[in-house]
């Protein structure tokens, strides 16, 4: 989280908090109920985290290669179905939690490649 602009707010083992200037806070901690998630299940479907730089989106991808965490449905890709014009990207990456959440960091603005 750190190198999406985050600061770290609290960390341990089992616990760590982060910040955002712009957009709030959020926590992770360990829970001992194991469940299985559907990402199709009535509920959260995935948390996503927009980013500002489609550069972002690359740098994730590298963070989560560093910890062996796999990108799912083939991201990181450009999904112009989410866009309004063909000036603009949504670009995202697509991965889950060791808890099986569904994450997403997207970058959506000017295309930059």
């Amino acid at each position: 989280m750190t190198f999406l602009g985050w600061s770290i707010i609290f960390e341990e083992k089992h616990v760590s908090g982060y910040k955002s200037e712009k957009t709030g806070d959020i926590w992770f901690v360990e829970s001992s109920k194991i469940e299985k998630l559907d990402y199709d299940n009535v509920g959260v479907n995935h948390i996503s985290i927009r980013v500002e730089n489609q550069s972002d989106v690359d740098s994730t991808l590298n963070f989560l290669k560093n910890y062996h965490i796999t990108a799912l449905f083939d991201t990181p890709k450009h999904r112009p179905e989410f866009t309004s014009s063909k000036d603009e990207t949504y670009y995202q990456i697509m991965f889950e939690s060791p808890d099986k959440i569904l994450w997403e960091i997207v970058y959506i603005g000017p295309k930059t490649e």
